[in-house]
């Protein structure tokens, strides 16, 4: 089967896509990355909207690859929307703020409407659905929905619904709506919100959660219709700081991988990877899916081949 060329728009030096690169690459096939994040400063983008005459084209465009190599978005048959919205690396040309905005702005306005104008493609998952899928609350309204048990959850910048809501469910967690750009922010226990002045709630809302209880967590890789999860044994409220734990493979029962299934599908998206917890009772509660998230760290530590799996996913489509 003859594969179309893959086009991926991440970060510079972005792990996950140099090594799904190197991986498509080896059995024949074209990859390139665009770097959403280097384009000011060279001769990146180009686009046009009428014919000229001079050379024939029409809607013509190119975007320039991470290797300096203009393609054309008309000619990818599939499009890895990995990370496409960091800001532009000008620290050596840098302005006021107003100009770096600008830069940052135009610069990511550009790929974006140059890509939907002229990619016709599948996209690995589509901008929009991506973006909505992001968003911690709505895609916690879905898996509801869906038939999953989800975590009680408040987001306020009250502090009398806090304490409220502490009173209700019990033990409670703390973590960002949507976070910020620099080191991670982990979820944090919020013991006794009568101890913390009003002004500390105001300043922006955050998550308040019940606590699952339990010690196993599933991370689960979804690429496509395949999936492949791991499972993480640690009593630590949030596993991601310490991975010196249990680490294994763990068989998608068939129930869950169509749950999930049906969440992605409602929202839009051709992967995601998915944050579950099991109860003491074995259930599994839903946290939360990643549209584009990490999954390189799980194949020392499980011996699962994800970045060939990924590979796999993208030719199929592709």
């Amino acid at each position: 089967m003859r594969h179309g060329m893959i086009l991926a728009v991440s970060f510079h030096d972005d792990l996950h896509a140099l090594a799904v690169q190197h991986a498509v690459r080896s059995r024949g096939h074209a990859f390139h990355i665009v770097e959403c994040d280097t384009i000011s400063g060279r001769q990146s983008l180009s686009w046009r909207s009428h014919r000229e005459e001079a050379d024939g084209r029409a809607g013509a465009a190119t975007v320039l690859t991470s290797e300096g190599v203009p393609v054309s978005p008309e000619e990818a048959a599939l499009l890895w929307w990995r990370r496409a919205r960091a800001d532009q690396d000008i620290t050596g040309a840098a302005g006021s703020a107003h100009e770096r905005s600008l830069v940052n702005n135009d610069c990511r306005g550009a790929l974006g409407g140059i890509l939907a104008a002229a990619f016709h493609g599948d996209w690995i998952s589509p901008p929009a659905a991506t973006d909505l899928a992001a968003d911690k609350l709505y895609q916690l309204a879905v898996a509801h929905a869906s038939g999953f048990p989800v975590p009680r959850t408040l987001i306020s910048q009250s502090r009398e619904e806090v304490i409220a809501f502490t009173r209700q469910v019990g033990r409670t967690i703390v973590k960002p709506v949507v976070g910020a750009r620099g080191p991670s922010l982990y979820t944090r226990w919020i013991d006794d919100p009568e101890l913390i002045p009003a002004p500390s709630f105001e300043i922006c809302p955050a998550t308040y959660q019940e606590y699952i209880e339990g010690s196993r967590h599933i991370r689960l890789n979804c690429f496509g219709d395949r999936m492949y999860a791991a499972l993480i044994e640690t009593t630590a409220l949030d596993w991601r700081p310490d991975l010196n734990v249990p680490i294994s493979p763990w068989p998608v029962p068939d129930d869950i991988r169509q749950r999930v299934g049906t969440v992605l599908h409602q929202l839009g998206l051709r992967m995601g990877i998915v944050d579950l917890k099991l109860t003491p009772e074995g259930e599994p509660v839903w946290l939360e899916v990643n549209p584009q998230g990490q999954f390189l760290f799980l194949e020392p530590l499980t011996g699962e081949p994800l970045t060939e799996h990924f590979a796999d996913f993208l030719l199929s489509a592709a």
